[in-house]
């Protein structure tokens, strides 16, 4: 694939204190962090500090009182992006805005601002809002199910990119001598006329720097992929073993090829959970002390959930699973059979099998030296199971300022990573072309 696969792309997935459910609660963390602006912008400044090319800021439109303590209180992702783009000038940056709660017209200019005011950097992660609960505060009775979920989503990028092409590059004349403000020929009305949109158009706002910010995508279902083969430039997925991550990643790029798109425009970036520290025994042990804060009603509520809402609560914590019937549901049945099965394989008391489920949220746990950490990633990177990855430090900062200032070097050694920015706008960095 040529220069595209020379070196490995890193993004940094930011979650307040750290994606661990109890990064929070360590002495180390910021508690506010997810509220607080200038700790955002430190984070930012390491990532660009390390030549990464992209962070990256999820979110969700509805929250319970269960929910990941970096979901309950937090910015829009978008205004804070904006507020970012000050005081970083490389570094790509990228927001979650949902295609199930949303208006097309309204997306396609916000990001199209955020690539203006950030000169070129901006990337938008589509997703189709997956919590039924959402949609009641929305005015919406039901949630939409998941195969018209993926169809919206599919018309709304769509009416989304078209909206972005409304002005050509060289439009906006604005010749004060002749009075001649625009090029009419040069603006174009989309009318887009469809089965969830009917738009107009055109968009209130030049052509951004980039033509399209880049379009990214997280959705691993049949659905997702296929959604991510036609339309995504960057995928995040969730990954365990390289055996896994190949078979995604041959599956995806067959899947960009059958729609006629190069399969190198396509990055795959498994999401990575990195514990590091000087040596592996001290890198278990600050795994163990983050483990240890997790406090059991909120592991035993994630454990749950995560086994198709079985109750647990009668159980002694460190006794075994019981014996129990898994409840009857095709989504989750996969999933909570497989915890079963490790529970039984590897002999877990209640604590313990709630403190593996809790931890990461299903991501690739890595627990070493910052040398066995770029071995692994080289490893995927070279036997094509990621193009790169999107890292989930557990706590932050120091999971980020660790990462930069010791794994980094050693990739760059390698001649796997970049030692400057080479370009300005995110696509530079991916290697991709200005639509």
């Amino acid at each position: 694939m040529g220069k595209q696969r020379s070196h490995i792309k890193i993004g940094v997935f930011i979650a307040g204190t750290g994606h661990h459910v109890a990064s929070w609660r360590h002495p180390q963390a910021q508690a506010d962090g997810t509220m607080n602006l200038s700790y955002l912008k430190g984070l930012a400044q390491t990532a660009e500090r390390g030549k990464l090319d992209m962070l990256f800021l999820a979110d969700s439109l509805s929250i319970d009182p269960h929910s990941h303590p970096n979901i309950l209180a937090r910015f829009e992702p978008l205004t804070v992006l904006s507020s970012l783009a000050e005081v970083t000038s490389n570094i790509g940056l990228v927001a979650t805005a949902s295609t199930t709660y949303g208006e097309p017209f309204h997306t396609a200019r916000q990001f199209a601002s955020l690539d203006h005011i950030s000169n070129g950097r901006a990337g938008w992660n589509v997703v189709t809002s997956s919590i039924p609960a959402t949609g009641a505060n929305f005015s919406k009775e039901e949630h939409l199910e998941h195969g018209r979920r993926y169809q919206r989503a599919q018309e709304f990028v769509e009416v989304v990119k078209g909206l972005w092409d409304s002005w050509e590059e060289d439009a906006l004349v604005r010749d004060k001598e002749s009075g001649v403000f625009f090029d009419p020929d040069k603006l174009h009305e989309l009318n887009h006329k469809g089965e969830f949109f009917s738009v107009r158009g055109p968009l209130n706002i030049a052509r951004s720097p980039q033509g399209h910010p880049v379009i990214v995508q997280a959705g691993s279902s049949e659905s997702g992929q296929q959604l991510a083969a036609q339309t995504a430039e960057v995928i995040f997925t969730a990954q365990n073993h390289l055996a896994g991550a190949q078979a995604f990643y041959r599956s995806v790029k067959e899947k960009v090829a059958s729609q006629g798109r190069l399969p190198e425009e396509v990055s795959i970036m498994p999401g990575i959970f990195p514990v590091i520290a000087e040596t592996e025994a001290l890198a278990q042990e600050k795994y163990e002390e983050l483990q240890d804060l997790i406090i059991p009603s909120v592991g035993l509520k994630i454990l749950s959930t995560a086994m198709g809402g079985v109750d647990l609560t009668p159980y002694p914590l460190d006794g075994p699973l019981p014996e129990i019937e898994l409840p009857e549901s095709n989504a989750v049945k996969s999933r909570s059979q497989l915890i079963k099965e490790m529970a039984q394989r590897e002999n877990l008391t209640i604590r313990q099998l709630y403190k593996k489920v809790a931890g990461s949220r299903g991501h690739h746990i890595f627990i070493g030296t910052p040398e066995q950490l770029a071995d692994r990633m080289e490893e995927w990177f070279t036997q094509k199971g990621a193009d790169g990855f999107n890292l989930m430090p557990p706590l932050l900062p120091e999971g980020l300022e660790l990462f930069v200032g010791q794994v980094v070097p050693i990739l760059q050694e390698r001649g796997l990573f970049r030692r400057e920015y080479e370009g300005k706008t995110l696509r530079d960095h991916l290697g991709l072309k200005k639509p």
